[in-house]
């Protein structure tokens, strides 16, 4: 299979919100205030003309702005913060390409799952790096407070401890690292890897066989430490809003928008678990299901996750 069937492709254009601040407290009157760490391309990022874009941007503008008819902004947060920031009240909701996890979930709840990614690991071309054991004795850069850094530390147990982690406080600093011969790989969500792998000649995928090609039939051809999914994250005293979102996010995909917004920054089509989901979980009383065995991509073509 060609490289490029899962290389993330360019970015679309949306506007109707500006970079916002502090602020205590939401209601129904006010902006919906979104947490979320940039730069994280294709999730969210700014253009170089400075327009914040990007797969999570659009997916706002479709959900509160189509659906809800509100208006909201995103505030720029470090992602190893950003769940402290929500539950003391910064913003109403974080979208930041965030996997559903356990320990997170003991923090925040979670909408319905939008996206499947996977943790995977980019490396020089060239490099003496061609396979996972390889990496043992060597250092790694990830980016804090992500599952990447939990899986490097996962390998690092594995390792018997024969692996050094570097963290970055924003991922743009772990390909630094990777470019300057201070790591000898990036482990991170595989849509921004791959996009950054697009974008620079001497970069690539590290390859092999991992965890997708034990969910699905077919597997990206690159190694896979995990498989997750993504969701917005709320706080827990927020769950008349959060049904409200998830009733919001299943219109979106059975509209049609999901596909769309899918097709500005992806190859390929959206994973049929993710459409068959959103689908079932609007009921004819506009009430909300969650079923956690739906959310597993059939295709595996899809991309990231912090």
């Amino acid at each position: 299979m060609d490289r490029r069937t899962f290389v993330t492709g360019s970015a679309g254009i949306v506007g109707g919100f500006a970079l916002g601040g502090v602020a205590a407290g939401q209601d129904d009157e006010e902006v919906i205030r979104v947490g979320s760490d940039i730069p994280y391309n294709p999730f969210e990022y700014r253009t170089e003309e400075g327009e914040l874009v990007g797969f999570d941007v659009d997916m706002a503008e479709a959900i509160f702005v189509d659906q809800l008819d509100r208006e909201y902004e995103f505030v720029q947060t470090g992602f190893d913060t950003i769940i402290p920031s929500l539950n003391n009240g910064n913003f109403r909701v974080i979208m930041s390409a965030m996997t559903i996890n356990e320990e997170r979930a003991e923090q925040v709840d979670f909408s319905d799952p939008y996206f499947v990614a996977f943790q995977t690991v980019a490396v020089l071309e060239g490099s003496d790096i061609e396979s996972l054991e390889d990496l043992r004795g060597q250092t790694v850069a990830v980016q804090k407070g992500t599952t990447g850094e939990a899986a490097a530390q996962e390998l690092q147990e594995e390792f018997d401890g024969d692996l050094t982690i570097d963290s970055y406080d924003q991922i743009p600093g772990a390909f630094s690292a990777l470019r300057n011969a201070q790591a000898v790989g990036v482990i991170n969500d595989n849509a921004v890897n791959l996009q950054y792998v697009e974008d620079r000649e001497n970069v690539v995928m590290l390859e092999g066989e991992g965890e997708a090609a034990e969910e699905f039939e077919e597997a990206p051809p690159y190694l896979t430490l995990t498989v997750e999914r993504y969701g917005i994250a709320f706080r827990q005293d927020d769950d008349e809003f959060r049904e409200q979102v998830n009733e919001a996010l299943g219109e979106v995909i059975e509209s049609g928008a999901y596909e769309e917004i899918y097709a500005e920054y992806f190859p390929g089509e959206p994973p049929t678990a993710i459409l068959e989901a959103g689908r079932e979980t609007t009921t004819a009383d506009g009430e909300t299901e969650t079923d956690e065995d739906e959310t597993t991509a059939e295709d595996g073509t899809t991309a990231n996750g912090g």
